[in-house]
């Protein structure tokens, strides 16, 4: 809602997801048709995205549900058996006219990360290996890996802004940053700059939540759930209006 609603205030269209690994805190059949909903009540575009989608099963569901764009996951899987169940979601998206975004190299996770347990380090996307992933596939959009992590930083990245822009020169198709909240202004229009079309974000969104909650919990002993929820929205609210005031640029003004 957070993000919806500074979407509206400001008339850009933006994109919601929902990550397959949260399926034990919120159940895909639960709040895809919330979120679906939501999307069509929205006085502003809005994509309902499924994120980090890795059965094939749990991706054909989203796609029932209404959503209008899936991420199929097979990153940690050999090149070919990527390909083959990535050509199998091709087909699904093709049939409802939804998008498909899937991944080559694997992203690292920093503390915290909701991505379950990943590489530490990751291992950076080739982009003579990407070329030939979207060669083979047709995929609307490619999330590569260059030196982002899931979670919370624990230390500076290394981002590797010319491999960006070499998988962006090879494969011509929008690419899409992972782990991408905690970052600084500069680091994000680099990688804007250099093809990055889709930024995910979230962790620090959350993060910011929780500190709200915390504060408005510190030395009170009558607090309803429903304050704790409020405080954490319009925090969620003011975090994400500042990553978008980056994302978006002159556009917001």
């Amino acid at each position: 809602m957070a993000v919806l609603q500074n979407a509206e205030t400001y008339q850009v269209p933006v994109i919601i997801a929902h990550a397959q690994v949260h399926e034990s805190v919120m159940p895909l059949e639960t709040i895809g048709p919330i979120m679906v909903l939501c999307a069509q009540k929205a006085r502003v575009p809005v994509c309902v995205h499924l994120d980090h989608g890795e059965s094939l099963d749990y991706i054909e569901k989203a796609l029932e549900l209404g959503f209008t764009s899936v991420m199929y996951d097979g990153s940690r899987l050999a090149f070919d058996e990527n390909v083959e169940n990535t050509l199998k979601v091709v087909r699904m998206v093709r049939k409802c006219g939804a998008g498909i975004e899937a991944e080559i190299g694997v992203m690292g996770s920093g503390s915290h990360s909701s991505e379950g347990a990943g590489e530490k380090k990751g291992v950076y996307t080739e982009p003579e290996v990407a070329k030939r992933f979207v060669e083979m596939t047709h995929i609307d959009a490619l999330a590569a890996s260059f030196g982002t992590v899931h979670g919370i930083y624990t230390e500076k990245p290394n981002l590797d802004f010319e491999r960006i822009g070499k998988i962006k020169e090879l494969t011509r198709i929008p690419l899409v940053m992972h782990g991408g909240s905690g970052l600084s202004r500069e680091d994000y229009m680099a990688a804007i700059n250099k093809g990055i079309r889709k930024i995910n974000y979230y962790t620090y969104m959350s993060k910011a939540a929780v500190h709200a909650a915390r504060e408005l919990l510190d030395g009170k002993e009558s607090v309803l759930f429903h304050d704790v929820a409020l405080a954490a929205l319009e925090a969620m609210k003011k975090d994400s209006e500042k990553a978008m005031k980056v994302f978006y640029g002159n556009v917001l003004g």
